[in-house]
């Protein structure tokens, strides 16, 4: 029965598939860009003084700007909770396969027999999906979309042809393997199953640089991911420009080790250590990709029919700089602790402030570690320049899109629409709380962040030993407000640890 029921869901979003629709001023396509490791801090639209991006820039001038948008703290989960449209506290959340096989295998390190053998092994033991699992580019295809997807292939870390499309992706292209993603120079990548080789590419471990970053300029290869992805996001939005499509591209930028083919001009001749030069240089690329695929969408007459969403994973991270001196040591050697003297990038030697002056980076239970920008554009309905408090999550973007395009939501996903906000109408559903799990304990663990504004931190659940903000007058969380509020304190940390390994009311 249950193997019928299964075949049946397949065959109606094969189905609605078939019957592509065209893109319409109401029926827009979809195109959300998902940076990798992007602080908040790093845009100009969110402060960013030194770095420029102005398409992103550009983007929240036409659109609207998020200032209370939560990803995660880590790249799989991160993933997980948009493609799932649950928090990444739920049963699975952080169950991600183990990386870096198909490198074992290709620098010789396994011959092809043991891979084979271990990646079967691998596919057994993945985090399995529900029969009726409804995932965020489904709610797509049943409204008759097509659906693509470029760069760094679903939830992580190491998935296949079969997986991905079973996440609902009619095309993709990229990388299977997360820890290959560290490489900006593959010898090859994945088209819909297909293998295919970038030319003048050859090193097994995808030209990835150490975590110095002061390799020459260029080298790794010859032929630069992501110089791949975005001629081929390009020539995808041309010859799909009749057919309404959700594009999702999950770029690699800036996520580093750094590498970058070219210094960027405004960049190159800074008094800056090379590190620093190649970064701001893969921050401009991603925003002349942003610039790239927006000019593309006004030359095939597409803008007023499609809405383009731009977001990171999760907070900042250090690939250059004073990433040695996370988490535990402030400028000339001081202790940090996790009262008045936290870590932060704007005090810490981070010349660009990527977490803009909020506490901790990716991997803390900190804003710096999970609060994120999220910026919509569609123009005639989105009023251009607007900003929102509205509490959001990447889990949020399932039930805003099916709204979007007029399809049900599935029963017990924690993701609730934020169209009205979009399209300044009343938002009569709102979270009580968003909640962002964490498997690390380096700053911080989970949080739970409240309607109100107050905020939970996990700081060491087996000591009990929590922290509360009030994030709309401190939302870099200097001062900790757990005393004045002991009965908040008790009821929020009730809430957060009932959630966190929480069975998925969705399955």
């Amino acid at each position: 029965m249950k193997s019928f029921i299964q075949l049946c869901s397949v065959i109606v979003l094969t189905a609605s598939a078939a019957f592509a629709v065209k893109p319409t001023a109401d029926r827009p396509n979809v195109i959300l860009i998902y940076a990798d490791d992007l602080g908040i801090g790093m845009l100009g639209c969110y402060g960013q003084k030194i770095v420029k991006t102005p398409n992103i820039d550009q983007l929240a001038k036409e659109g609207m700007k998020f200032g209370n948008y939560y990803g995660g703290v880590y790249c799989a989960p991160t993933r997980w909770t948009l493609l799932t449209g649950m928090h990444d506290g739920r049963i699975g959340g952080w169950k991600q396969t183990t990386a870096g096989l198909p490198i074992q295998r290709d620098a010789g390190n396994i011959s092809q027999e043991e891979f084979e053998k271990r990646f079967e092994q691998l596919k057994k033991k993945a985090n399995p999906i529900g029969e009726n699992e409804v995932f965020l580019a489904q709610i797509a295809q049943q409204a008759g979309y097509k659906t693509a997807q470029f760069g760094k292939l679903d939830r992580g870390f190491l998935t296949w042809n079969e997986r991905v499309r079973r996440f609902g992706w009619d095309f993709h292209e990229g990388y299977y393997d997360h820890v290959r993603c560290h490489g900006f120079y593959p010898p090859y990548l994945w088209r819909n199953g297909e293998r295919f080789e970038l030319e003048g590419n050859t090193d097994p471990y995808c030209g990835r640089m150490s975590e110095k970053g002061d390799e020459p300029v260029g080298s790794g290869g010859k032929t630069y991911s992501q110089n791949v992805f975005i001629k081929d996001i390009l020539a995808y939005i041309r010859e799909n420009k009749d057919e309404a499509f959700f594009l999702y591209h999950p770029t690699q930028l800036p996520h580093g080790p750094v590498a970058i083919p070219e210094l960027h001009p405004d960049y190159a001749d800074q008094d800056w250590s090379l590190a620093e030069k190649k970064y701001a240089s893969m921050v401009r690329m991603l925003d002349d990709h942003v610039g790239l695929i927006m000019a593309e969408l006004k030359a095939l007459g597409l803008d007023d029919k499609t809405v383009v969403a731009f977001t990171s994973d999760n907070g900042h991270e250090l690939y250059y700089g004073p990433k040695k001196t996370f988490p535990n040591t402030r400028p000339g050697g001081e202790k940090t602790n996790l009262t008045d003297k936290k870590w932060r990038t704007s005090e810490c030697g981070d010349i660009f402030d990527g977490a803009g002056g909020r506490a901790g980076i990716k991997r803390t239970g900190y804003q710096g570690g999970m609060q994120c920008p999220m910026i919509v554009r569609w123009p005639g309905k989105i009023q251009p320049g607007s900003e929102t408090d509205v509490l959001s999550a990447h889990y949020d973007f399932m039930a805003t899109m099916a709204e979007l395009l007029g399809v049900e939501m599935p029963k017990g996903k924690d993701s609730l629409s934020y169209l009205p906000t979009l399209l300044s109408k009343p938002q009569t559903k709102e979270h009580d709380y968003v909640i962002v799990n964490n498997g690390f304990n380096r700053m911080g663990r989970s949080a739970l962040i409240a309607k109100d504004g107050f905020k939970l931190v996990e700081i060491d659940r087996k000591k009990d030993q929590f922290q509360l903000y009030n994030i709309k007058d401190d939302n870099e969380e200097r001062y900790n407000i757990e005393d004045k509020y002991p009965e908040r304190v008790a009821r929020l940390k009730k809430i957060l640890l009932s959630e966190i390994d929480s069975a998925r009311p969705d399955l």
